[in-house]
């Protein structure tokens, strides 16, 4: 039996049939590809494309990708499966120009047996069609965006995703493994085969080994339980990830007939209202980021070091978990997860049975669903990272007697799959009521149309530009005993009631549902001061998660402050063409963090020294037209800003502190009380003249911490810094390599952008090129990018062992240079969520000599 990394050796196309051929449609070529891929995110983007602001003004389309590959005559016989960790969307496989499976969702996995299609000893297509257009309220991207397998068994095999591990019995003395193995005998004879399991921990150290005999009639599948004991488990939680793996043999006689390896973590979860969520006995606060799919310059692709890279940035800027919004995750981010200790809500649907864009999964789920969430479990049940199972993210069905009926249908179907973890839905009690605020919303708008109200009309917002609309009105709603009476069958489905935007119900619920425990399953960024006081406050509260983490791709501009001296007067919701991102993150495209990142990590009392943020000075004294709750201060921290010798500025101070003072070379510029304009920040307003800006934070009259922004020399250099030298020719690694424009002193030079050419060589290739700007007309396949604010970001993907060049060049500036190892070993990225990677043939063994390397 065999696990195959199956991304190499694919192309691709834009679709086009035999019969639109025949009619004249000239075919596309076929450009070669390494999987995961997004095939949507090189085409060009326009402003005529239909509902653009959702997903970046891109226009969709319909695209198919072929491999061709040899089967050997020992496979002759045997059970071959093609896994797709996720396809978007509606994926159509054919082998050898027959169908061989298909499946509707674009994030969930799918198994595809390919046997019955292949011809041995020859080589074999396969071609996978799959398409994007109209169905989705962001940028989706389209293709094979994650991990391809190929898989072969003997007849006799564990079943794939076969191998379960649970832990029932725990405390700091000893833990039990159950380890859930199913065996499928798919050959014409009885057989009566031996299972075997050692457990290692993260030092390859044999810690626990079972066995038994199995004994199977042709056709079946059976369950069979070995339960190990486990001396002192160190037990995995965000601050300790501590992993074990089970390595499962089943061996027939002398013969190994299939080997399954599977890590898996340790640990206990418990939550109520009085004492909150508890991991391992220890009380926690979830300090929450969501996440929508793309990983910037790459689009939609989950390329397995972006996917953890984004993990390493969440985690160094003060966050505990992630929240996958509104789609399961990848099987490559859990892995991530898992590794680097971050707590996970995986989320099913954006939809049930209502759709929300015209083409969207409404139309599939009542056939798919149970199916997804299947696969949704399958993919996740051993990964100790996901503690919550959400069903759903704003449905409108929540409010009716039927959505709590549905309700109740994916709650129990997930509880029958997995007991283990917590289950919960994002539930907008606004979103949930909304046939009735829509025509109130209709009345609004009419009555502001009459009137002339700029600003007013917000077209082409969607549900976010109705609750940007009714503003403070939302809360409101959301705690009337309206949409109290209306959630309450589909909050009672729940462990944990998920509320959007809810932070209104938090201490009324625990009057009236004292058992109720609550978390922030979505929340303003802006709100972060007041929300995290409420989460401290109540036990059951148990945590907030912001909108959003990372900034994505689509729904462009909700996060964008928008002035009235803007080109189309700033009025409207979302940023017309060629506006590209939400710019609503923590962090932007790129990864890089910015102001309200390090505010929110002293909300969170993870930082102690203060943080200067400086509001760009072109737009002082200009009157705000649209800032909506998601949009932060148009701040950059930076006392760079030539041309405005002179001008006034307004600078924000982040700190927790009674007050903060401001120096400019040593000259105070006053003190000011921290909270006057938001908790945590004091406020000044300073004639810009360049230096070295001081703010010095005072508690009780005392300083308590103090930071300082200098102005950057005249010099413009251009910097290149890898987030790693060393890679593995591995379809998963990457090198991010940022590009800087500073002075020599390595002062970003924020003010003075340039376009930087980029240019790779050697063993890989310029997998993408990018900026954190959420207005750009530029795209992210080209040699040459803009920088923003003085950066950009260049992704580098291996294409063999060898050493990479890259070099960038800038006007005014010296080229610069960095090289890159590629080895073929390979790193320690896993990639796929159960077997990974090693090859087994049916070789003599004694099941007593069970190997405990991983």
């Amino acid at each position: 039996m065999t696990y195959t990394d199956f991304n190499q050796g694919w192309s691709y196309r834009r679709k086009v049939t035999p019969f639109q051929e025949l009619g004249g449609t000239a075919g596309s070529p076929w450009t070669p590809v390494t999987l995961p891929h997004d095939a949507l995110i090189t085409t060009e983007r326009r402003a005529d494309a239909p509902d653009g602001h959702t997903n970046g003004y891109f226009a969709g389309g319909a695209f198919e990708y072929r491999k061709t590959f040899a089967v050997s005559e020992e496979d002759r016989g045997k059970p071959v499966y093609l896994e797709f960790d996720g396809v978007y969307r509606d994926a159509v496989v054919t082998v050898n120009g027959a169908l061989a499976g298909r499946h509707a969702f674009g994030y969930s996995r799918f198994l595809v047996r390919v046997d019955p299609h292949l011809r041995s000893g020859a080589d074999n297509e396969v071609r996978v069609s799959c398409r994007a257009h109209l169905d989705s309220r962001w940028y989706t991207g389209c293709g094979i965006h994650r991990d391809v397998r190929l898989i072969v068994k003997n007849p006799a095999h564990i079943a794939v995703d076969g191998v379960r591990v649970t832990t029932p019995d725990v405390d700091h003395e000893v833990a039990i493994a159950e380890v859930a193995v199913r065996v499928r005998n798919m050959g014409a004879m009885t057989s009566t085969l031996r299972l075997a399991a050692v457990v290692t921990d993260e030092e390859g150290t044999e810690v626990a080994r079972g066995q038994a005999p199995v004994t199977l009639l042709p056709a079946d599948e059976e369950t069979a339980r070995l339960r190990l004991l486990v001396d002192r488990p160190r037990l995995w939680s965000a601050e300790t990830p501590a992993l074990y793996r089970a390595r499962v043999r089943l061996t027939d006689g002398d013969q190994v007939v299939d080997e399954v390896s599977v890590p898996f973590g340790i640990r206990t979860l418990r939550v109520d209202a009085r004492r909150g969520l508890r991991v391992n006995g220890t009380e926690v606060k979830l300090r929450g980021a969501c996440l929508h799919g793309d990983n910037g310059p790459l689009g939609a692709a989950a390329i397995g070091r972006a996917e953890e890279r984004k993990i390493e940035l969440l985690k160094a800027a003060g966050f505990n978990a992630i929240r996958s919004s509104h789609h399961p995750a990848s099987s490559a981010l859990l892995d991530a997860c898992d590794r680097l200790g971050m707590y996970v809500m995986d989320e099913a649907f954006d939809m049930w049975t209502q759709g929300k864009s015209d083409f969207d999964y409404s139309a599939d789920f009542p056939e798919w669903w149970e199916r997804d969430l299947e696969a949704m479990v399958a993919k996740d049940f051993n990964h100790p990272s996901v503690i919550f199972y959400s069903i759903g993210n704003e449905i409108p069905e929540t409010g009716t007697p039927d959505g709590g009926r549905w309700s109740r249908r994916l709650a129990e179907k997930l509880r029958a799959l997995d007991g283990t973890r917590l289950v919960t839905n994002g539930i907008n009690g606004f979103v949930s009521v909304l046939d009735l605020v829509l025509g109130g919303m209709a009345q609004r708008r009419a009555a502001a149309q009459s009137a002339d109200v700029p600003g007013d009309d917000q077209a082409g917002g969607g549900v976010n530009g109705m609750m940007n609309a009714f503003g403070e009105m939302m809360g409101q709603i959301i705690s009337s005993p309206m949409v109290t009476e209306r959630t309450e069958e589909s909050f009672a489905a729940l462990d944990v009631a998920g509320m959007n935007y809810g932070e209104s119900r938090y201490a009324l619920d625990h009057d009236l549902f004292p058992d109720r425990v609550i978390v922030g399953t979505e929340t303003w960024p802006t709100v972060i001061d007041r929300n995290w006081a409420l989460v401290e406050k109540h036990p059951h509260v148990i945590g907030d998660f912001t909108w959003t983490g990372l900034d994505y791709l689509g729904e462009t501009g909700i996060g964008v402050v928008k002035y009235a001296a803007a080109a189309d007067g700033g009025q409207g919701f979302s940023t017309a063409y060629p506006g590209l991102s939400a710019f609503c993150g923590d962090l932007d495209l790129t990864g890089h963090r910015r102001p309200v990142s390090y505010y929110r990590e002293i909300v969170f009392g993870r930082r102690s020294e203060p943080y200067i943020a400086v509001r760009r000075p072109e737009h002082h004294g200009v009157p705000v037209t649209v800032s909506t709750p998601w949009a932060w201060s148009d701040s950059v921290s930076s006392w760079s800003w030539p041309g405005f010798e002179g001008a006034p500025v307004h600078v924000e101070v982040y700190a927790d502190a009674d007050e903060v003072e401001l120096l400019l070379d040593g000259e105070s510029l006053g003190r000011a009380p921290v909270g006057t304009e938001r908790a945590f920040q004091a406020d000044f307003e300073v004639l810009h003249r360049p230096g070295e800006l001081v703010a010095v934070a005072y508690r009780a009259g005392a300083e308590s911490g103090r930071t300082f922004l200098v102005s950057a020399r005249k010099n413009l250099r251009l910097t290149v810094a890898t987030d790693r030298d060393e890679l593995c020719a591995d379809t998963r690694d990457l090198a991010f390599v940022a590009l800087t424009l500073t002075d020599d002193s390595g002062v970003v030079q924020n003010a003075l952008d340039r376009d930087v050419r980029v240019t790779v060589s050697g063993a890989g290739i310029l997998q993408g090129l990018g900026s954190g700007a959420p207005v750009t007309g530029e795209t992210f396949h080209g040699a040459v990018r803009h920088t923003f604010d003085g950066r950009a970001l260049a992704v580098v993907r291996p294409t063999g062992s060898g050493t990479i060049t890259v070099e960038a060049v800038a006007e005014g500036c010296a080229p610069a240079r960095l090289a890159l190892t590629v080895t073929a070993a390979r790193g320690p990225l896993t990639g796929f969520p159960a077997q990974v990677g090693a090859t087994a043939t049916a070789t003599a063994v004694s099941t007593t000599d069970l190997e405990t390397s991983a």
